[in-house]
């Protein structure tokens, strides 16, 4: 009998309209995408911190979005979400380690869905994109998960 063993890497790249069902339609897919790869230990995870970004996204700008979801090895997950705006907001216009965005009021609704996203992924990271790439600029902000991710630990948001 013939088997074909499915590719070692793989990835999904989703268009989202400037709508507010964009982080709803953003979480369905990454939730189907993961259990159909068997990476269900990373989806409480990875929805939470694609929900902010994609969110975020829809908020704090005019345009469409883009998510991609891409693993890199065994048990890894990078997720990237494009918008339309160039400006690399903060905590993402630092390095790892360099915290320049403090947190915001406690009574505050909004100010801290990047701040967790840099607290409970394994690596991240954010790059204003040219003209060339997408076809209108804008930016990728990027994140990286993988098998025993625990986010919530000592994290005040």
């Amino acid at each position: 009998m013939l088997t074909v063993a499915p590719p070692q890497g793989w990835s999904y790249a989703l268009h989202l309209p400037h709508d507010p069902r964009a982080p709803r339609v953003a979480r369905m897919t990454l939730r189907a995408a993961l259990a159909g790869h068997g990476m269900s230990e990373l989806i409480d995870v990875a929805e939470l911190l694609a929900s902010e970004m994609v969110t975020n996204a829809y908020r704090h700008t005019k345009g469409p979005a883009s998510l991609r979801l891409r693993s890199v090895r065994a048990g890894r997950l990078r997720v990237g979400v494009w918008d339309s705006s160039p400006f690399i907001p903060a905590p993402f216009d630092k390095p790892p380690g360099v915290f320049g965005a403090p947190m915001p009021p406690m009574d505050s609704d909004g100010g801290r869905g990047l701040l967790l996203v840099r607290e409970c992924a394994d690596a991240w990271g954010g790059w204003p994109l040219g003209d060339q790439l997408f076809g209108s600029g804008g930016k990728l902000l990027w994140f990286e998960v993988g098998e025993g991710v625990a986010c919530g630990a000592g994290v005040a948001v």
